[in-house]
C-alpha cells in the first residue's frame, strides 16, 4: 500500500495566469518534483458546485438541456457553481428551485467529490433533497431546460443510451439505488 508522505509532493516554484474567465480559469505551474527535477502543471480552478438528488414519488427530479462542449443534449440532476463566499447547500438549493421549480424542505449531504483532479480543482457536492414542495421555476436566462420526473429504470436506460453520461447524475443514480436496497443514502 501506498503511504501518504511528504516525499512525493509537487512544490510550486512558480504560476504563470492564462485566462480568467465567469466560470473558470486556467493557469500554468511550474514544479518541483520528488528528486529536483521540474515539470509544467496546466490547472483549471472552478469555484465548485452544488447538485440534488430529488425523488417525488420514487422518481427523480432531471432537466435536459444542450451542453456545447459536448455539442448534444443531456439529462442531468439539477446543479449549478457556487456564487463567490456561498454555501454549498444554499447553492444546492437554490438551483433545485431555479431549475425545476421545487423547494426542499430539508437537504442532506449524499457526498463531495473533485470532479477531475488531474487538472481541475472543482469540488462538486451533492445533496437529497426532502420535503419537496412546488413552485415556479426560474431558470437563468441563457439555461433552456426541460424538466422532468424519471423511474429508476428509465435512469438505467439513459445511463446505457448515453443520455445521462455526467458524473454527478451517475452518482445520484448509485446513490439511489443504494437508497431504494436500505433506505439510507
Amino acid at each position: 500500500m501506498l503511504e501518504k508522505t511528504g516525499d512525493y509532493q509537487e512544490k510550486t516554484i512558480g504560476t504563470q495566469p492564462i485566462y480568467e474567465g465567469k466560470i473558470i480559469s486556467l493557469q500554468v505551474d511550474t514544479v518541483r518534483l520528488p528528486g529536483g527535477r521540474t515539470a509544467t502543471r496546466e490547472i483549471v480552478r472552478h469555484p465548485g458546485a452544488a447538485a440534488v438528488l430529488a425523488l417525488i414519488e420514487d422518481k427523480m427530479l432531471v432537466v435536459e438541456q444542450y451542453r456545447k462542449p459536448m455539442e448534444k443534449f443531456q439529462i442531468e440532476i439539477p446543479a449549478g457553481k457556487l456564487d463567490p463566499g456561498e454555501d454549498p447547500m444554499e447553492a444546492a438549493a437554490r438551483e433545485l428551485e431555479e431549475e425545476t421549480g421545487y423547494r426542499a424542505g430539508r437537504l442532506r449531504p449524499i457526498s463531495a467529490f473533485y470532479t477531475s483532479p488531474g487538472f481541475a480543482d472543482e469540488k462538486l457536492y451533492l445533496y437529497a433533497a426532502e420535503e419537496l414542495v412546488k413552485g415556479e421555476s426560474r431558470p437563468d436566462e441563457d439555461e433552456f431546460l426541460a424538466v422532468e420526473a424519471i423511474t429508476f429504470e428509465q435512469a438505467q436506460q439513459y445511463i446505457r443510451e448515453e443520455r445521462i453520461s455526467d458524473a454527478k447524475t451517475m452518482l445520484a443514480v448509485y446513490a439511489w439505488h443504494l437508497y431504494r436496497l436500505t433506505g439510507q443514502f
